[in-house]
């Protein structure tokens, strides 16, 4: 079934109307964005402190796309497709540290610079020049102790995708560069579309609804709950309510108010009222009803355990309401029961912002 990303779906987005149910579903919607989305454009690979030694790799995915990001002997970062280019095997997987990158199906070996450094028995054949199967490479760039992977060689450097986020994170109080890597958490599948996860994290509407406890603890009345975006970004930033009475946890620190600042195409920025941290949550899409989502923590030095633990927590309780929202959203689209939905702006303009912008890449 082809793919309808025609000017009038663009204008139906514009007054309100939402994608089409089929786009959380469809498996040709899928291969467009894995085509026009993830392999073009920046997303999250892990932490700098992974990769603190020369031969330290870490693997990721860029959409359907395996990478494999090593420091390499003089100190870079460099990132190639994590695929052995003699039968396809996966070279590499988790991460550690290793002196080469070697192919567990047939050994063939390439150097942390991605060069073919030797393949079993190649001596055998005639015109095999080792020079023509170095691993592919990919764009890596650094963001504090954040690492990010781009399999478009010619696209633009991660700082036009920011845009002005890093300023605006830094007048309020948070800079990634001062934060350090504290682990992972919340590593689990969602059953549904990668989309309705992004753009379930895109508003607050629901708020007051699914998250009695989030609600305690943040002012979400639309007169307080500020959302601004950008070209590829966009933020919501929600004061602590102040009522003292029954909060999830005790918001002692410097940051005295939430930010949510989500980063295209799947990428997150959660920070909670308390110490200076940011959560970064990632969003792959699996297959087009599948998400795979984890959750990488980077706290100011010297936050207790008990405290990290404490909002970690109470972000796992707000995780697991929406969860339970967004897989329920995708069995109602999936059936076909409707065709689109409508947005309300004044609280949704965030949703429809992400949606204008799968739709002209998909559009091309």
């Amino acid at each position: 079934m082809a793919v309808d990303a025609s000017p009038l779906l663009r204008e139906q987005l514009e007054r309100g109307l939402t994608l089409p149910a089929t786009w959380y579903s469809d498996p040709e919607v899928l291969r467009l964005e894995d085509e026009r989305i993830f392999s073009r454009f920046w997303q999250y690979a892990g932490s700098i402190s992974q990769l603190e030694e020369p031969g330290s790799f870490l693997t990721c995915r860029a959409g359907a796309t395996p990478i494999v990001v090593v420091r390499t002997r003089d100190g870079e970062f460099r990132g190639f497709v994590n695929v052995c280019r003699h039968r396809g095997h996966l070279v590499a997987e988790g991460c550690g540290r290793r002196e080469t990158l070697q192919c567990p199906y047939h050994a063939w070996t390439y150097d942390l610079d991605g060069s073919l450094r030797a393949a079993p028995r190649s001596e055998r054949e005639p015109g095999f020049d080792k020079a023509d199967w170095s691993l592919r490479p990919v764009l890596v760039e650094t963001w504090g102790p954040l690492v990010f992977v781009n399999p478009d060689l010619g696209t633009a450097a991660l700082a036009e995708t920011l845009g002005d986020l890093p300023a605006e994170m830094a007048a309020r109080g948070l800079d990634p560069a001062a934060l350090e890597y504290r682990g992972r958490s919340r590593d689990w599948v969602i059953e549904a579309n990668w989309k309705l996860v992004v753009e379930n994290f895109l508003e607050c509407y629901h708020c007051p609804v699914a998250h009695k406890s989030f609600s305690k603890l943040i002012d979400v009345d639309p007169d307080s709950y500020r959302l601004t975006t950008g070209r590829w970004t966009s933020s919501q930033f929600g004061p602590v309510t102040g009522r003292g009475n029954g909060l999830p946890y005790e918001p002692v620190g410097e940051i005295r108010a939430s930010q949510f600042h989500y980063v295209w195409p799947n990428w997150t920025l959660n920070t909670f009222p308390g110490p200076p941290h940011v959560r970064v949550l990632v969003f792959h899409p699996l297959d087009a009803e599948h998400t795979s989502t984890f959750v990488d923590g980077f706290w100011a030095p010297g936050t207790s355990e008990e405290t990290m633990a404490e909002i970690t927590e109470f972000g796992g309780v707000v995780g697991a309401e929406d969860v339970a929202l967004v897989e329920s959203v995708h069995r109602g689209l999936r059936s076909n029961a409707i065709e689109q939905g409508r947005l309300l702006l004044d609280s949704e303009h965030l949703l429809q912002h992400f949606q204008l912008l799968v739709h002209d890449a998909v559009a091309g």
